[in-house]
């Protein structure tokens, strides 16, 4: 009988400490979204800044700013999940991109300080976005393999958890840039 109630008491300890790291772990990831989510709100609050002050001198790259505007508005929506977020972050982070190289093209503009200091300000953002992200994709892959791992994957699927993305690098991030076609695009047209 004490044999019995030693191997239940075990069994009932090891289903309490994987159930608490499954909790840990996907409170984790939780928290580190939102600190992620508090930069990505620190870039959005610079872009009107960063838009208003380059479109008087950007016209050829006017759609692209355009997509900054439309991209920074639907990811600043209420009840956006996390799943959207990622996904607008990828693209904002290509338009962002794209603007910051096609500046060169424009002396006038890359001369202007109020301009340079956005800049400046965003690469550091930037930054500290990239940061997040890492932090962010290690612990959702911390809370992925738990939840995909014998034996916590029985108690996850009991607690309905499910697997989180993570951020990824889009396929148009991963080409170089072709600076001298975006170059070439802004003085033709």
């Amino acid at each position: 009988m004490n044999v019995f109630l030693i191997v239940v008491g075990m069994f009932t300890l090891m289903i309490i400490l994987m159930y608490n790291s499954l909790i840990s772990k996907k409170n984790q990831v939780d928290n580190i979204f939102a600190g992620v989510d508090a930069v990505l709100k620190k870039r959005y609050d610079l872009i009107p800044n960063l838009v208003a002050s380059v479109e008087r001198y950007m016209e050829h790259e006017k759609s692209t700013l355009e997509k900054i505007t439309e991209y920074r508005a639907q990811a600043m929506k209420s009840g956006i999940s996390d799943d959207a977020k990622i996904a607008l972050d990828a693209k904002l982070s290509a338009a962002l991109g794209s603007i910051s190289v096609a500046m060169e093209a424009y002396p006038d503009l890359k001369a202007n300080e109020n301009v340079m200091h956005l800049m400046r300000s965003l690469n550091e953002v930037e930054e500290q976005i990239s940061a997040a992200r890492r932090a962010y994709n290690q612990s959702v892959t911390d809370l992925n393999n738990a939840i995909e791992m014998f034996p916590t994957n029985f108690i996850a699927g009991w607690m309905s958890l499910q697997k989180r993305s993570v951020f990824e690098i889009t396929v148009a991030e991963r080409q170089n840039v072709d600076v001298h076609n975006l170059f070439n695009r802004t003085t033709k047209e």
